[in-house]
């Protein structure tokens, strides 16, 4: 279900990891942005990281939302195995969450972000850090800087529309 141009309700972009970054545009405008950690405790089950992103997106849909569209970088290769298989978890919990509640979501190339970004398609974490800090913004690391500029991006270009 690809976001419309003009989503009614929040925006939330998302860079899914362990730790994910994540910026929201609220109904009133207010852009919000920060990391949740997904790492698992010690005697956590296999799916724990997957039942708390459920609930974390619940959260955030009941406290800023409802949300209308949802973006996330899209990543095609991973320089880690284990890295590969939390992303592929965390985006199958994020699409099947979506489409329950009938909320719009699409991926967004790497290149395209860091492109947009820092005008450079191979842009660094720093960089990337660096740019969302010319626009303003603290973040605390490269993933919620992502998440940052994922939501720039999406709200600028309409989605890859203008």
């Amino acid at each position: 279900m690809t976001p419309s141009p003009r989503p009614t309700g929040s925006l939330l972009a998302l860079d899914l990891g362990t730790t994910t970054g994540w910026a929201i545009r609220g109904f009133d405008g207010l852009i919000t942005s920060g990391t949740a950690s997904f790492r698992p405790g010690r005697f956590d089950g296999g799916g724990m990281r997957y039942l708390r992103f459920t609930n974390w997106l619940t959260e955030i849909d009941r406290l800023s939302g409802p949300i209308g569209a949802i973006w996330f970088e899209e990543v095609r290769r991973h320089a880690g195995t284990d890295a590969a298989h939390v992303y592929g978890g965390l985006l199958g919990v994020l699409t099947s969450w979506a489409e329950l509640r009938g909320v719009a979501y699409a991926g967004v190339a790497v290149g395209t972000i860091k492109r947009y970004a820092t005008g450079h398609g191979n842009a660094n974490k720093q960089a990337m850090i660096d740019a969302a800090c010319a626009r303003g913004f603290s973040p605390v690391d490269d993933n919620e800087a992502d998440a940052i500029a994922i939501l720039l991006w999406a709200i600028e270009t309409q989605g890859g529309l203008a």
